[in-house]
């Protein structure tokens, strides 16, 4: 079998992977039982500890993101709960689902895809549940690259109502930042693919004290991803399972460049090459899909010029260029691209992406001023 051709992964996760960490897999295989698995535990550990910005433990897991956020709604989420769900796409209608799967009542506040409820909505309906167990919201909806403005203002309304604030920072963590103790979070996950530029197949995920002390008193009916299991396992450098040992490798490795960066800088890149990815998109005349006051920084989202076939652009895309967009879900998927903005992005990635899109639209038939993206090219140079 020959190996794919190496391309320029612009889609929303998985995305680019540095060479580094990469590189970082191919070590020997060794016993997760041993000493050399526990110093590598230890050190994905601490350097997670800045990524969430806390002062406690958070626990990896060898899962998808989504994995993750099962993990968190089966061991907070009891038969008959009360959980809030903002719903404003694909991964925040699956949130709502899983919550009903674990036998919670999920109270949805919706809004029209391409924007997100209000926070005045979201904390109407908290304050309206008696009872509540969680909110559990999506920060970066990935699907339709809208991002929640007000995570850190909710934070406090749910703690009132003395429920668990739980947030799906899956394609968002490490692109913004997220200090999970400061805000009061009392779950965030992340996956390993999106924001730390590692491979897919690890999720991150902080829990506050208290959900340290539920998780302890209220085991879950799961075994896999049992939380208390997993933080005693910790405990002595240890995961309860089997891991994915060399991911495990890679992950170190990204979270040290992410040390090495500053989380703070790394949010700032990621910001400024939205803002270029934003800029150049309306030179070319191409409207957003996602509101302007809730358009994501790591996910941008844009509609395609009439008469412009998204499978047949996105192939030339690929075999002209090198480059893979990614494409729209479900009822958008013909109407819509997006554009991973993260990881290891950089200037030239966005150079790259938009003067290929320049260009494929023109052979498209669709009227680009080539000189105007020029422009807003060297300017953000």
């Amino acid at each position: 079998m020959d190996y794919p051709k190496r391309k320029l992964i612009m889609l929303p996760g998985p995305t680019n992977v540095p060479d580094r960490v990469m590189d970082a897999m191919i070590r020997p295989m060794i016993s997760h039982r041993g000493e050399t698995f526990t110093s590598l535990l230890k050190s994905v550990t601490e350097k997670s500890r800045h990524l969430f910005q806390t002062t406690l433990d958070p626990v990896v897991l060898t899962a998808s993101g989504t994995g993750g956020v099962e993990a968190a709604v089966w061991n907070l989420v009891r038969p008959g709960d009360k959980v809030v769900v903002p719903v404003f796409g694909e991964f925040s209608t699956r949130l709502a689902e899983t919550v009903e799967l674990a036998g919670g009542e999920a109270i949805r506040v919706t809004s029209e895809f391409g924007t997100v409820p209000s926070r005045e909505a979201v904390e109407d309906a908290v304050n309206k549940a008696g009872n509540l167990k969680a909110v559990f919201i999506v920060h970066n909806e990935t699907s339709t690259g809208c991002a929640v403005p007000y995570i850190e203002q909710l934070a406090g309304t749910v703690r009132e109502k003395g429920a668990f604030y739980v947030v799906d920072a899956i394609s968002s963590l490490g692109g913004y930042a997220i200090p999970v103790d400061k805000w009061g979070v009392d779950v965030c996950i992340t996956g390993s693919q999106k924001c730390l530029a590692a491979p897919p197949g690890l999720s991150l995920l902080s829990m506050s004290k208290r959900t340290e002390e539920y998780v302890r008193k209220n085991p879950p009916k799961v075994r896999y991803f049992d939380l208390a299991r997993q933080l005693d396992f910790l405990a002595h450098g240890e995961t309860p399972f089997t891991p994915a040992i060399p991911l495990y490798w890679a992950l170190d490795e990204a979270l040290t460049m992410l040390v090495e960066e500053g989380l703070e800088n790394r949010v700032e890149r990621h910001a400024k090459h939205a803002k270029t990815f934003y800029s150049i998109l309306e030179a070319m005349g191409l409207k957003g899909f996602a509101d302007p006051k809730v358009r994501s920084n790591t996910v941008i989202s844009g509609l395609y010029p009439e008469g412009i076939d998204e499978k047949q652009f996105r192939k030339r895309m690929n075999e002209e260029y090198d480059i893979i967009l990614g494409a729209g879900f479900g009822a958008l998927k013909a109407r819509m691209f997006r554009i991973g903005n993260m990881g290891e992005v950089s200037t030239a990635h966005v150079h790259r992406t938009t003067a290929a899109m320049a260009l494929t639209f023109k052979k498209f038939g669709y009227a680009v001023d080539l000189g105007r993206v020029s422009a807003v090219l060297e300017q953000a140079a």
